[in-house]
């Protein structure tokens, strides 16, 4: 029964877990070196950047905003629906997470960076 109960609990965590980690329906992904070609034509684009404002102070990438993942429910709204949004974090979890947050409030084009900032070779 122990065993029984272990199994269960293990799969439902890889269940979460891959939920959390799989892209978003719906959501693009693109390599940090397809960003570095996507901002060398920035016109109509949006960039956010979804990390904390210390993380976004130690480094980020010019050109993107910061909107921290716990604000951005609130403040999407400063974001247009019809623009391309681009979104980068640390790793890629939060910025998946912000992407299907987007997608979910109506944005038409939500991209995210994938392995994010640990990935960017400015």
């Amino acid at each position: 029964m122990e065993t029984l109960i272990t199994i269960i609990a293990v799969a439902f965590l890889i269940g979460f877990l891959a939920k959390r980690l799989m892209p978003a329906k719906g959501v693009d992904q693109i390599t940090t070196s397809q960003l570095k070609d996507e901002m060398k034509q920035k016109k109509d684009k949006q960039f956010i950047d979804v990390r904390t404002p210390g993380e976004y102070k130690s480094n980020h990438i010019k050109g993107f905003n910061n909107l921290p993942l716990q604000q951005l429910g609130n403040q999407a709204d400063q974001l247009n629906k019809e623009k391309p949004v681009y979104v980068i974090c640390q790793s890629g979890g939060r910025s998946s997470a912000a992407s299907r947050m987007l997608k979910k409030k109506g944005f038409e084009k939500v991209i995210n960076v994938q392995g994010g900032m640990n990935a960017w070779r400015g």
